[in-house]
């Protein structure tokens, strides 16, 4: 998950923030020698997307300069989001999540709930086949045909043949360790919101487009209401990618580990460009071919 980014001053700095602030060996874990069981644990694995999606992001402004038009993330990318809105400083970000991450961790004993991936049905074909299953959610209407369900084992079992059966490609289940984005995790959205009270957001210098609501907003307690909506109800990715679209945005970048965002992005909305930025050298060479296009325009 590091990538290269340990080799620069401003990011191996906020590298060193981060695990001052989460009192853990965060760099170690994400690197080449981390074991990869103990990171995929929520309460491991939600830090270290955020920090490594604030440090690219930081390396980009670093580099580049320019503030984002607008900002979104998805599930707890959101949160990363937020810090890099500027609403949220980096280390109270940082315990946020941290926050977040255990009180999800405890709501569901290991082993009660899971999430399933359900490829090439429509939504209504979907939610006709959920009928009279207990105990599912949909948690992710990531992009047209991917919706990502999130329950009970048992319920999930059950709606993973109601799919297929109903026409569904595949119905994959995921490698979460509980029912994210459903009622579940009510008390974890408790956590969240006790910790926000306690540390008010401030103006963001971008929007957010929140996971929530699927909308625009810069007001600070809107955020924070939608930062704890969003813990048990569905992440709204699809509808959040056409609104960008909608608002004249026509190129998004990924910042951070994974491009499975690049890839839905234009499947929400062909408006849409993806670029995923995972490395100092992907942010440079991105930067260096948009200084090119302005210059030859």
């Amino acid at each position: 998950m590091l990538a290269d980014f340990e080799g620069h001053p401003v990011t191996r700095e906020l590298l060193q923030q981060a695990e001052d602030t989460l009192h853990q060996n965060l760099i170690k874990l994400m690197g080449p020698d981390g074991d990869e069981e103990i990171l995929r644990k929520t309460e491991n694995a939600q830090p270290a997307l955020l920090t490594i999606g604030y440090v690219a992001a930081a390396y980009l402004a670093h580099q580049g300069k320019d503030l984002p038009a607008m900002v979104a993330g998805h599930s707890v990318g959101e949160y990363t989001a937020a810090a890099v809105s500027g609403c949220v400083s980096f280390e109270a970000a940082l315990k946020l999540v941290q926050t977040r991450a255990k009180a999800m961790a405890a709501a569901v004993p290991a082993g009660q709930g899971g999430m399933s991936a359900v490829i090439g049905l429509g939504e209504e074909a979907l939610h006709t086949a959920l009928k009279g299953i207990e105990g599912v959610y949909v948690a992710n209407d990531n992009s047209p045909g991917q919706i990502i369900l999130s329950g009970t084992l048992e319920g999930l079992t059950q709606a993973e043949e109601a799919v297929k059966q109903a026409g569904a490609k595949r119905a994959l289940r995921l490698n979460v360790s509980g029912p994210f984005h459903t009622p579940a995790m009510h008390p974890a959205a408790q956590a969240v919101e006790s910790f926000l009270k306690a540390h008010p957001l401030q103006v963001p210098k971008s929007p957010l487009i929140m996971n929530a609501t699927a909308k625009l907003t810069e007001n600070t307690e809107e955020i924070a209401h939608n930062l704890v909506a969003q813990i048990t109800s569905p992440v709204r990715w699809r509808e959040s990618m056409e609104a960008a679209a909608e608002k004249g945005i026509t190129t998004c970048l990924e910042l951070g580990s994974g491009k499975v965002l690049t890839g839905l992005a234009s499947r929400c909305d062909d408006r849409l460009t993806a670029h995923a930025l995972s490395t100092r050298a992907t942010i440079e060479s991105w930067l260096e071919g948009r200084d090119a296009l302005n210059t030859s325009s």
